[in-house]
């Protein structure tokens, strides 16, 4: 059975979980790091002291968007891990991607969910904005030509990206009308797993 170390209010371990669903994978996940701590048999897993981390067999893995490779290889077939290189990197460069709009984001996260309210930087919140919608719409653009980020079908490069989504909607900021940002969100949000390992209150 694999094993999935991580709170589910955190990004990172929300794109595992959703994808473990998307595979109908038989998995358990443990809650580890921030409120729940972290101790010395999990940093042996991961030295970086960070989550998630997966087991699955022998494998011991961390780093959230190399889990989603291996376990889309391992577990997906060619409907999740094309063979063809092309079509796989379409996909796969959005996964990187996801880490310049999460860095544009995070101060708005930080300030409006992570801190009392007496103690937010609105002038933060106000340019991370900014900077996020700058960047959702290449998103926008993106799927204004393909229905999904990973092309004419959902697939791996929509999971890192979605899960930004979610918080993207849910935080009390200014968003510009983006119409497919919209479209492919709500599409999203039909999805069960989705539904149950991402659109949880933001903590």
């Amino acid at each position: 059975m694999l094993t999935i170390w991580g709170r589910l209010n955190s990004h990172n371990v929300k794109k595992v979980a959703w994808l473990a669903e998307e595979l109908g994978l038989d998995y358990v996940r443990h809650d580890i790091g921030g409120q729940f701590g972290m101790d010395d048999a999990y940093r042996a897993k991961n030295p970086n002291a960070l989550i998630p981390t997966i087991e699955d067999g022998e494998v011991v893995l961390w780093e959230s968007n190399a889990i989603l490779r291996y376990l889309a290889a391992r577990y997906g077939g060619e409907r999740w891990w094309p063979a063809d290189p092309a079509a796989r990197a379409m996909a796969d460069r959005w996964m990187d991607w996801q880490f310049t709009y999460a860095r544009a984001q995070l101060p708005a996260f930080v300030n409006l969910i992570r801190r009392p309210e007496g103690e937010r930087d609105m002038t933060a919140v106000a340019e991370a904005a900014e900077a996020a919608a700058r960047l959702m719409r290449i998103i926008d653009a993106q799927l204004a030509a393909s229905p999904w980020l990973s092309g004419a079908e959902f697939g791996i490069g929509d999971i890192p990206m979605g899960v930004y989504a979610h918080t993207w909607f849910t935080l009390a900021i200014d968003r510009p009308e983006m119409p497919h940002v919209a479209d492919w969100y709500r599409r999203l949000q039909s999805r069960p797993g989705y539904a149950a390992q991402v659109m949880i209150p933001l903590t």
